[in-house]
């Protein structure tokens, strides 16, 4: 399963590496690719649950505006 998440306030690489870190953190999160220029991370795991994707994002200091 994979998740397109648009997150607003990323601006560096410690953003980049924050974001990843968080997600990386739930144990159904196999693999996490952040686009820096385009605000979006990919998300592949198994039984991904957006409302987690979402807390583990914001809880990090970061905005999620959608999930695709």
């Amino acid at each position: 399963m994979t998740k397109t998440i648009l997150v607003e306030g990323m601006s560096c690489q410690h953003c980049v590496k924050a974001v990843e870190s968080a997600l990386k953190e739930l144990t159904e999160v196999n693999k996490v690719e952040v686009d820096l220029s385009l605000n979006k991370v990919v998300v592949e795991g198994e039984d991904l649950v957006e409302e987690k994707l979402i807390e583990a994002i914001e809880e990090a200091g970061y905005e999620v505006k959608n999930i695709i």
